[in-house]
């Protein structure tokens, strides 16, 4: 099995910055993504950003591409999610993912249900 536990989620006011951390723990050898996704009540989980574990590749939604970046640190089993100018539209909890090799997860890697494992979630609020 795999844990994941998410921090860093706030309230901040648009323009701001935030970083979210993840820590990762247990059989983690399997694991070729990680990502971190968002929701807000109502609708669907989206795909935010998310870093394969070997190579490094990263990719990201089109709205947040230039103000996030994804990050890992091996030695320290986190991965991270630095957000900068933050927009009211950025509100959501967000929520880490990590996921073994499939075709589909490789295809499509900011797909919420190609990923196993999942921590609990982190609010981020955006004020205007």
């Amino acid at each position: 099995q795999v844990q994941l536990v998410e921090s860093g989620g706030e309230s901040v006011q648009a323009g701001g910055s935030l970083r979210l951390s993840c820590i990762i723990s247990g059989r983690t050898s399997s694991i070729v993504y990680m990502g971190w996704f968002r929701q807000e009540p109502g609708k669907e989980r989206e795909g935010v950003a998310a870093i394969r574990t070997f190579t490094g590749r990263t990719v990201y939604t089109d709205s947040v591409k230039g103000r996030f970046t994804i990050s890992r640190d091996d030695v320290k089993n986190t991965m991270y999610l630095q957000m900068n100018s933050l927009k009211p539209e950025d509100t959501a909890m967000y929520s880490c993912a990590a996921g073994s090799w499939t075709d589909r997860l490789r295809l499509q890697p900011l797909s919420a249900s190609n990923y196993n494992y999942w921590g609990q979630g982190t609010q981020v609020t955006v004020s205007s």
